[in-house]
């Protein structure tokens, strides 16, 4: 087994007077392809940087190989020292060479020759992008490497990382950038590291099963869990199950708007309705806009109906603003015609979070000062609001400057959805938001009574939330498409359509017929199961000690790789017998009633 790139030993870092991790171990294979996962202020970035060596830890070694190149992908990378974008390119440890820089900025449409400090945050990070892949990587740290891009831009990137043969760690609230690249995940939970040989497409039932099997391990022990210390752990599988509803009526909502499908790819209003002027909330017709002598929407026509989920994709510069302010009447046409229903009560969420206050604490932005907060005609407590957005209530006195982008993103969330509206306009709002709050915000969007217009590069959000895509290409011409993302790439070129993930809303299978009495075979795993997942427990244990011998990967490599080897099969027969047990107990306990 060859040496890790990269090794972190007995990792710990303190923030005040308590650890953000301790005792935490990292090694890093030379193919490893690593999703680093972890819910907004979990300490993500602070670990990206230890591994990257550009802060100190307090406690723990770190051992590069000799020759490693580690480079970090900043997610907010610092160009105001440099005059300009190409000289920002062409700096670092380890200086890329000036014509591999030049080629990756073209194929991402980036004009390096930009003065550094009017560049914007998407300039940024593209001239950030080609610096770190034209460094020759050995290992690549990407923190948020798909925020401030269009789809072209993180096509081209997937792309890249999919032929490189060094190893990288990501964070990203990028589902389909994850599913696509990872090989390998690392679980930042409440100050532990876990690890799994499996990428992202296995995160959400690995993390299921590991609360599962904490719910179990405290029951054995004849402890409850504390409600509000574990309020949002204890919520996931609810919310999974809650998911998967969404998502099963997302596809309902779909099928209905498919049947008023117009045969040029207009949507129109159902012919057989006596209040069909107050279904449709926008109506645009044969419209036409230009700026100077290019053509940004051409002859455009749609009718959105009311309970809408429209979604709005396409590559910088392609329109998708000019349209999303045309449809909401911020922008007039040159041609044709755009009317609103005039019982419109917009709520609009941009990407820059402008309305949120630095000074102000989280009570004063939702109850202005008070206890309570009226929630679309409903009052609800401040607290118990804060938990709904996934807050622990003591947040409630903190200054919105010290909460996480993230934080204060969820905290405009909570604070715009309370107010009563029926147009709901969202401009990138999964930018600095972890996929548990992604998860949420899909969630609220599908309980929306109103028409929700979203202008987004996350794919998979726009999958698993709109009814209808309109896609533009720069052209002028904008696609109508009943679906999400994948809808639009399947119809534009079907060999690049990627597979949508209806399998979640399948059926749960048929309950299995419970007999009178235990069979001997079940009565006997019954009995000998606890002692056996002892001894797994124990044996466990024992081989992870000796590897947390570091001199281990270069005394011993067989080993350490059979060691490796033999914790994963122990751990997989522990799973497959703790749910044997636990699936026989209640058995026996529903006999027993």
């Amino acid at each position: 087994m060859a040496a890790p790139i990269l090794s972190f030993e007995n990792l710990g870092l303190s923030q005040g007077t308590h650890w953000l991790f301790r005792g935490i171990d990292i090694h890093v294979g030379q193919r490893d392809r690593l999703a680093l996962i972890g819910r907004n202020g979990a300490g993500k970035t602070t670990l990206l940087k230890l591994i990257g060596g550009q802060i100190e830890p307090d406690e723990g070694i770190r051992s590069v190989q000799p020759g490693a190149r580690v480079i970090t992908l900043e997610q907010d990378p610092d160009v105001t020292p440099y005059a300009t974008l190409h000289d920002f390119a062409l700096a670092g440890e380890f200086a890329p060479p000036a014509h591999e820089v030049e080629a990756i900025a073209d194929q991402l449409g980036i004009d390096l020759s930009r003065e550094a400090k009017t560049a914007s945050g998407g300039e940024r990070r593209r001239a950030a992008i080609a610096r770190a892949l034209a460094s020759e990587p050995d290992l690549l740290l990407l923190d948020e490497p798909t925020n401030h891009l269009d789809i072209a831009a993180i096509d081209w990137i997937e792309n890249w990382m999919a032929r490189y043969n060094g190893a990288f760690i990501v964070i990203s609230h990028d589902r389909a950038f994850l599913t696509r690249l990872t090989r390998q995940t690392l679980w930042l939970d409440r100050g532990q590291m876990r690890r799994n040989e499996v990428g992202f497409g296995g995160f959400e039932q690995w993390m299921e099963a590991v609360y599962a099997e904490e719910a179990r391990a405290a029951d054995k022990l004849d402890a409850k869990l504390k409600i509000e210390a574990h309020w949002l752990e204890r919520g996931v599988t609810a919310r999974r199950k809650r998911n998967q509803g969404r998502l099963a009526k997302l596809w309902e909502m779909r099928a209905q708007r498919a049947a008023m499908q117009g045969p040029q790819g207009t949507a129109k209003i159902a012919v057989a309705s006596d209040d069909s002027k107050t279904k449709s909330v926008i109506k645009a017709e044969h419209v036409t806009k230009t700026f100077g002598d290019r053509t940004i929407i051409n002859d455009f026509s749609l009718r959105v109906q009311r309970g809408d989920r429209i979604g709005i994709v396409g590559g910088n510069g392609a329109g998708k603003s000019t349209l999303l302010k045309l449809l909401t009447g911020e922008l007039a046409p040159d041609s044709g015609e755009v009317s609103q229903a005039k019982t419109l009560d917009m709520i609009f969420i941009d990407q820059q979070r402008s309305l949120m206050q630095g000074d102000k604490s989280v009570r004063d932005v939702l109850a202005e000062g008070g206890d309570w907060i009226d929630v679309r005609g409903v009052r609800k407590h401040v607290h118990g609001y804060l938990k709904d957005f996934l807050f622990d209530p003591s947040l409630a006195e903190a200054k919105v400057g010290t909460l996480s982008g993230g934080e204060r993103s969820r905290l405009l969330f909570a604070r715009e959805f309370a107010r009563e509206s029926n147009l709901l306009v969202l401009d990138e709002p999964t930018n600095d938001l972890d996929l548990e709050t992604l998860d949420l915000l899909q969630e609220v969007i599908a309980d929306y009574e109103g028409t929700v217009l979203i202008v987004s590069h996350d794919r998979d959000f726009l999958d698993r939330t709109v009814t209808v895509t309109l896609g533009l290409d720069g052209s002028g011409t904008v696609d109508v498409i009943v679906g999400g993302y994948a809808d639009w790439v399947a119809k534009r070129d079907p060999r690049r359509a990627p597979r949508a993930e209806k399998k979640e809303v399948a059926p749960p299978p048929p309950p299995r017929p419970v007999s009178a009495k235990l069979t001997y075979k079940d009565q006997r795993d019954l009995d000998l199961l606890p002692r056996r997942i002892e001894e797994l427990e124990a044996a466990i244990a024992r081989d992870e000690e000796t590897l947390h011998d570091p001199a281990l990967y270069t005394r011993d490599p067989r080993k350490f790789a059979a060691l490796t080897a033999a914790i994963e099969k122990a751990r997989a027969e522990k799973d497959a017998a703790e749910e044997r047990w636990l699936e026989l107990a209640e058995k026996a306990e529903g006999l027993a009633g």
